[in-house]
């Protein structure tokens, strides 16, 4: 099946059902999407959405972002959104830009630097929560995004698949599909003059290939430090986003199929 999914503005839209499970059920498609750049959404992305059926928007955006970039809604815009103001401990990432080389080599340990506070930091702890909680209730559509589209909502999405029961190489498989070379080379091309106008130079074509890829150190990273502070997946699913047993079991009544 393709999971990629064609908007005019919406960045990196995926279905991310599809996957075969441990038990056998697999996890149904129309149920589970991804994406970034919300704002960015034409007349007619919106009305496609719509279509979709989605019912829960999830926007891991941090305020300061959702300011910057207020993602646009459909006519009778009636989808739960989840979001909130929890400030974020780290900088933002253009005022991080403004102080670094921008060479592949920074943009690559920054962002795997990332992966590795992020399942942990209170703002995302409490979106991560509200969002799996979201998928034992919604009805219809669930949606998750950040900015691009890419390193928070694909820590969410892992952490979906691991609770389906998709195997890792599956996990790490659907993570990587935001390498889509066409996706890639419009990122790089927006990148080059958001640059050049607010930090005054550019980067290699090494670092800007860099800056819009994902690389499976990143996802393992996030694992690995969630597996070492709590001794495993599960135990952090529960202990520190409140997703018990009981709540697994409504997240595999909606979104497996059977």
């Amino acid at each position: 099946m393709s999971r990629h999914i064609d908007f005019d503005g919406i960045e990196n839209f995926r279905d991310f059902g599809g996957y075969p499970t441990a038990c056998g059920r697999g996890v149904k498609t129309g149920r589970l999407y991804r994406s970034g750049a919300h704002h960015l959404a034409s007349d007619a992305d919106l009305v496609r959405l719509r279509e979709l059926g989605v019912k829960v928007v999830v926007d891991l955006r941090q305020p300061h972002e959702r300011r910057r970039e207020p993602s646009r809604r459909w006519n009778g815009f009636d989808a739960a959104v989840i979001e909130n103001d929890i400030v974020s401990e780290h900088p933002d990432w253009l005022d991080k830009l403004k102080v670094c080389d921008l060479s592949a080599g920074w943009f690559f340990e920054d962002t795997r630097n990332y992966y590795r506070v992020t399942p942990f930091e209170a703002r995302y702890t409490d979106l991560y929560g509200a969002y799996f909680r979201s998928l034992g209730d919604a009805e219809g559509a669930v949606l998750v995004h950040c900015a691009a589209g890419k390193d928070r909502t694909g820590i969410a999405c892992a952490l979906t698949h691991h609770i389906a029961g998709v195997h890792p190489d599956d996990i790490m498989a659907d993570y990587l599909l935001t390498n889509d070379e066409t996706r890639m080379e419009r990122k790089i091309a927006a990148l080059e003059p958001y640059f050049a106008e607010h930090l005054g130079r550019t980067a290699s074509d090494e670092a800007l290939r860099t800056a819009v890829s994902v690389f499976p150190e990143y996802l393992e990273t996030a694992f690995a430090t969630i597996r070492e502070t709590c001794g495993s997946v599960d135990a952090y699913l529960e202990q520190a986003l409140g997703i018990d047993a009981e709540a697994r079991g409504r997240i595999h009544d909606r979104v497996l199929a059977g």
